[in-house]
Parts: C-alpha cells; sequence; structure tokens
C-alpha cells in the first residue's frame, strides 16, 4: 500500500512511502524490549539527553517540516520543536517523582520494596495536529521507564513522524527499541489488537478513542492511556479587561486553527457582558491574518489539515445556521482546492439542542446566559470533560467554578488552551479514560511492583500442628 502527505497550505508532495508490517515490526520490537528494560536507568536517560540534542541540532528544518506538512505558521512550528526537546528532561523528573522506589523495614528483619516495571512493548497512537510533540509525550516517558515503542504517526503526517523517529536512532537508542510504521485506520487497529503488544498510548478523536476503549474492554492487562479531544467551554462574567479578555478568547479559539483539542469551542458570556464581549471578538477576529506557514507578516493561523475537513467545517456552520444560529463572523474560503479557512463566530444561543461534538477547526459558538450559575450549567452541558476557563469574576466565583465545572484542565484569566507540560494533561468523559499525560505520563509507562525480601528463608508455624 502506498501513501503519500501532502502540504494543505499548497497541494505539493511532500513524502511518499509504503505502508509497514504490522508483524514484522511487532517481533522487532519483542526482540529489543528485554535489553532496553535492562539497560540501567542513567543509561537511559543519557540516551534521550542525546536525543534532546539530536532534536536541538535540527531543530529548524525540523520546524520547517512541521510547518510544511501540517500547514501552522512557522512561528508555532518552531514551538512544538521546542516542547519535543523541553519533554525529556520533564520527563525525567516526572519519573523520578511519580515512580521511585522504596525500602521499608518488615518482620522478622526483613525489608518491604516498591519498585517500578516497564509494560513491556508500547504502541503510540499519534495526531497530525502535534505530529512531534504529542506522540513525543507518551515516546520520552515509555522510554525512560523502559519500554520498546512502535510509533504510528497519523497518516496525514507521516514526514514529521519519520523525522522524530531518526532523531531518537541519531542518539544511539537502537532502531528495535523505537520503530516508526506508517499505515492508515488498519494498521492502528492491528496494533491495537495484536496480542503481543502491552499498552496502547492514544492522541485522537473521541470516536477512534472509544473504538479502541471498546476493542481492548475484554483485557484488562493491556494498558491502555486515552487523550481525546474537548468541546470545551469558555466562560466570560463581570471584566474591566475588554481587549484582554477578547485576546485570550481568540487564543483559546483560533490558535492551530482551532486545532488543538483544547481549544474553545463554546463561549457563555453572562448577559451584562454579552454585547461588549462579543463586539470586541469580533472585531479582534477579523483583524486575525490566515495565510501559508511562510508568508510575510507572519499569521496568525494557517489552513486546516485538508480538503475534507475545511469541507465538513464548512458544512458544518451552514447546518448550525439553518438549526437558529446566528452568524456573527462568516466562515469563508477563498479557495475550494485549498483547507484555508477564515475563523467564524456564529450565536448559537437560539439552537434548542446544540450538538455536543467537536468541530475541529476555527469555528466558535457564542451563548447568551443569564449569571454565573447559568454559565457553569451550560459549560457542563457536554460529554466531554477536557478544559474550561473562567475570565472575569472574583476568587470566590472561580472557587465556585473550580469546584463545580467537570473538567481536567480548569483555568483563571488564561485560555483554555496552552497546558504546562510540567502539570498532568487529560479529562474526564469522552476527553480521556483517567490516565492523564504530560507529568503523569510516568504513571502509564510502569506499572508498581510490591516485594517483601529477606536474604535467607526464616519461618516457623506456631499453631496447628500435630504434636
Amino acid at each position: 500500500m502506498e501513501l503519500v502527505s501532502t502540504e494543505p497550505a499548497t497541494g505539493a508532495e511532500i513524502w511518499r512511502g509504503t505502508a509497514g508490517d504490522v508483524e514484522q515490526t511487532i517481533a522487532r520490537g519483542r526482540e529489543a524490549m528485554r535489553d532496553w528494560a535492562r539497560t540501567p536507568l542513567g543509561q537511559r536517560v543519557e540516551l534521550l539527553r542525546r536525543f534532546a540534542n539530536a532534536v536541538r541540532k535540527h531543530a529548524e528544518p525540523f520546524a520547517e517540516l512541521i510547518a510544511r506538512e501540517t500547514g501552522k505558521p512557522l512561528w508555532e512550528a518552531r514551538t512544538e520543536v521546542q516542547a519535543v526537546i523541553g519533554k525529556v528532561d520533564i520527563s525525567v523528573t516526572a519519573y523520578a517523582e511519580r515512580t521511585g522506589q522504596k525500602k521499608l523495614d518488615s518482620a522478622l528483619q526483613g525489608t518491604a520494596a516498591l519498585r517500578h516495571k516497564p509494560h513491556g512493548l508500547m504502541v503510540v497512537l499519534g495526531p497530525y495536529n502535534f505530529p512531534a510533540h504529542l506522540p513525543n509525550g507518551h515516546i520520552v516517558p515509555a522510554l525512560i521507564a523502559g519500554n520498546a515503542v512502535i510509533f504510528k504517526p497519523s497518516e496525514k503526517v507521516p514526514a514529521v513522524g519519520e523525522f522524530l523517529t531518526r532523531c531518537f536512532h541519531e542518539a544511539g537508542i537502537a532502531e528495535g527499541v523505537v520503530q516508526c510504521i506508517h499505515g492508515g485506520p488498519d494498521a492502528g487497529k492491528a496494533l491495537v489488537e495484536h496480542a503481543d503488544v502491552d499498552g496502547v498510548l492514544f492522541t485522537g478523536s473521541a470516536r477512534a478513542g472509544i473504538a479502541i476503549n471498546r476493542k481492548l474492554a475484554s483485557n484488562p492487562g493491556k494498558i491502555v492511556a486515552l487523550e481525546m479531544g474537548g468541546n470545551n467551554p469558555i466562560v466570560v462574567t463581570d471584566t474591566p479587561k475588554l481587549a484582554d479578555t477578547a485576546a485570550t478568547i481568540i487564543q483559546s479559539a483560533f490558535t492551530t486553527a482551532g486545532q488543538r483539542c483544547t481549544a474553545a469551542r463554546r463561549l457563555i458570556v453572562v448577559d451584562s457582558m454579552f454585547d461588549q464581549v462579543v463586539a470586541e471578538v469580533k472585531t479582534l477576529t477579523e483583524r486575525l491574518i490566515v495565510d501559508e506557514p511562510f508568508a510575510d507578516p507572519q499569521p496568525f493561523m494557517g489552513c486546516v489539515i485538508d480538503n475534507q475537513t475545511a469541507d465538513l467545517l464548512s458544512e458544518s456552520f451552514v447546518a448550525l445556521m439553518s438549526r437558529g444560529g446566528k452568524p456573527i463572523v462568516h466562515m469563508k474560503r477563498k479557495d475550494e482546492s485549498l483547507p484555508f479557512l477564515s475563523p467564524s463566530i456564529l450565536d448559537a444561543t437560539d439552537i434548542s439542542e446544540r450538538p455536543d461534538i467537536e468541530l475541529f477547526g476555527p469555528l466558535l459558538q457564542v451563548i447568551r446566559v443569564a449569571d454565573l450559575d447559568a454559565a457553569i450549567a451550560e459549560a457542563n452541558n457536554t460529554r466531554y470533560g477536557l478544559s474550561a476557563s473562567l475570565i472575569g469574576g472574583s476568587p470566590s466565583d472561580f472557587e465556585q467554578f473550580w469546584s463545580e465545572i467537570r473538567a481536567g484542565i480548569v483555568n483563571w484569566n488564561r485560555p483554555t488552551n496552552g497546558a504546562s507540560s510540567a502539570a498532568p494533561f487529560g479529562g474526564i468523559g469522552l476527553s480521556g479514560n483517567h490516565r492523564p499525560a504530560a507529568f503523569y505520563a510516568a504513571d502509564y509507562c510502569a506499572y508498581p511492583v510490591a516485594s517483601t525480601e529477606m536474604e535467607q528463608p526464616r519461618a516457623t508455624i506456631g499453631v496447628g500442628l500435630k504434636s
């Protein structure tokens, strides 16, 4: 099966290759995993630091490749490369903190111990929106813990996946320890279902994540970590900072052309602030530059990943209008042959049954509510639960918001996106399965083993024996 990747901003071919052999890849990974698990932790860490240096050495061509294959602006692709580099030190710290060793006194002058073991062979299924940073956030912690990794990048970004994998090999990590396999959904399904795979680490849509969870429901011994999307709310209550509020909303909704799992999909505004906030956001939205990755002046955002996605988003905007939505900023597409969409805003207040779906692109729905209590109720009106932000209000308002909102990331006067890698990252409901990534990735990359130990056996039976 031949695979071809094209630049979404131009339509030019960027990569061509063939789908990998799942059975051969798994066999190679299982052969390599024992030696890697026995490699001392200090040596594994040193090799990953060399990986960070390899990425640092190739930072600019790496960023250019990310920009070309995803369509995101070069400035943003550069921040993604820096996140790849920074992940190593964060993961080393996290592994030491989350999976440390302990020794305690036990009975009969023995000891009790706590250590952690790697699971074995882990499959990492990567997304297209952050094709280096997000899979790397699974791969690096898995390798530190002693697992071997098979990485299947999204079929929409194979070139970036291949580049990332080569950096691990350049650092001296054996090719069998980190493998990149290309393929479509069938390859992903084969990897997930394979009996010789010990864990599946997934970032992507809720639909795909649910399918993985369903497929593995009868196999509780296989670790599964699901990072899925969100129908994320950003709530605005009383605040005098209109310009700052608008900028925070724009950053939340339209960075990466809205293709972030933490992007704000719903702007919920209390009635007293609605007209002012919407007017300010509308004005700023209409000033945003949308262009190809290397344009001058630099664009705020680029295109979405492909024409199919652009078509779906355009159709969704029209569908919301047909249900009673009122356009505030229309979604426009200047060239039907390319997936560039203008950021769009739609008043969804009068839509009686708003669809609880993740529209993965630059489409923001606005909802007017009476007060903060109603805003929180509306924010929680979703099956998802990844990220939520409150803009404005008092410390007691945020305390109420934090206590009542259903989300794994809860911010105050900050965007819904841009989460820190030094904190856990994950959600509830359709957003995840309580296996947060980022700093807590160490938790699903190794499992705790309790031991009681003595150098020589020492035991007596003091009751219940015949004389």
